[in-house]
Formats: C-alpha cells, structure tokens, sequence
C-alpha cells in the first residue's frame, strides 16, 4: 500500500509539472490567437535592418565558429559553478582552494587543447 506521505509526493511533482507544461504552452497558444497574419512577397524579403540586401543572405560559416562558440558556452557553464563552490566551501579553506584549483586547471588544459589544435585561429577569406 502507498502511504499518503509518498501520495502528496507524487501530486505535488505532478503539479508541478502541470503548472510548467501550462506556462509553457499557455503563450504560444496566445501569440497564435492574437498575432495578425500577413502574407505576399514582403513578407519572404531578407529584412536586414533597413537596408536593401546585397547579394544573397544565406552565408555558410566554417565550423571553427561553431566549435569557437561550443567552447564559450562550454566555460560560461563551467564558470557559473564556480560560484555556488564559493558560497558553500568554507570549513576546510586549502582543501577547498586545491578543489578549485583543479578545476579551473582542467578548463585551462581544454582551452590550451583547443588553442594548440588552431581554433582560435580565424583564416581570413
């Protein structure tokens, strides 16, 4: 038998996923019922802000910016945990430094990775 304590478990993370699913499908749902529609030619122009395009709009990047801007987001990430490890280290302050220490040492060992394999080095056209 399921005790009631698991029961109120249960709805409470099934509420909450309703209510997420609800904001999440709710705006789309309103943004369709309100937004005008317009159609014609205009419409499929390339708008580059104001001013008439030149030549055609669709550019092919290389994938040294694609991996140039993985890398990024892979360290904002990385970067982002080290404040909550700030907030809670404390008792143990050298242990707590070496921890962070090797951290930040195996992102600079991607990043000299990524360096030495010439991502960062951009080929002019």
């Amino acid at each position: 038998m399921i005790s009631q304590k698991l029961m109120a478990d249960f709805l409470a993370v099934i509420l909450y996923l309703l209510a997420g699913l609800v904001f999440a499908v709710v705006p789309i749902i309103i943004s369709v019922l309100v937004v005008r529609r317009s159609h014609g030619a205009l419409r499929e122009a390339t708008y580059e802000s104001g001013m008439e395009t030149i030549g055609s709009a669709w550019i092919q990047f290389t994938v040294v910016y694609y991996i140039y801007a993985l890398i990024f987001l892979a360290f904002d990430v990385d970067v982002l945990y080290l404040f909550p490890v700030a907030l809670a280290y404390g008792k143990y302050a050298a242990r707590d430094l070496i921890e962070v220490l090797v951290f930040v040492g195996i992102l600079s060992l991607a990043i000299v990775y990524a360096w030495r394999k010439g991502v960062f080095e951009w080929q002019r056209r």
